[in-house]
Parts: C-alpha cells; structure tokens; sequence
C-alpha cells in the first residue's frame, strides 16, 4: 500500500522499462486493455497512466496508431 496513486505508480513502472531500455525507443508500449490486464488494474487507471507518462515526456500518442516511446536525450547532455 502507498499514498501514492495507482496510476503513478503505474507510470513509474512503466518509465523504468522505458530507462532500461526494456522498451526502446520508436517502439509501441503496450494498449490499455493489456497494460490493465497485465497489472491487474482498471482501464482507467491504465489510460491516466499513459497521460502521466505524456506529461512526463516519456512517449507520444497517435490517433488510431498507439503511443510510442520517445527518444530521451543522453543523461550526460548539458
């Protein structure tokens, strides 16, 4: 249990793939339905997960496509 939410949390987990590299960048991440079925968690909480990661920077959606990971810039940049 944590006082932080779930989608959060959900969208942590989901980053961490994404700085391990687990996910690369240009590829898809995962739908909803699937991110709701693995993690065992509404829906709802799957797509606010995905609008988190949005604000973060981390992926980009597209209409009728899915969302994508975004290139990240190397740690070591200025």
């Amino acid at each position: 249990m944590s006082a932080r939410p779930l989608y959060v949390q959900l969208a942590d987990v989901i980053a961490a793939k994404i700085a391990s590299g687990e996910l690369a960048p240009d590829r898809p991440i995962p739908s909803e339905n699937h991110l709701a079925d693995e993690y065992g968690v509404a829906r709802l909480t799957a797509r606010r997960a995905a609008q988190e990661l949005r604000e973060r920077g981390l992926i980009v959606t597209v209409r009728g496509k899915g969302s994508f990971v975004v290139e990240q810039p190397p740690r070591d940049a200025p």
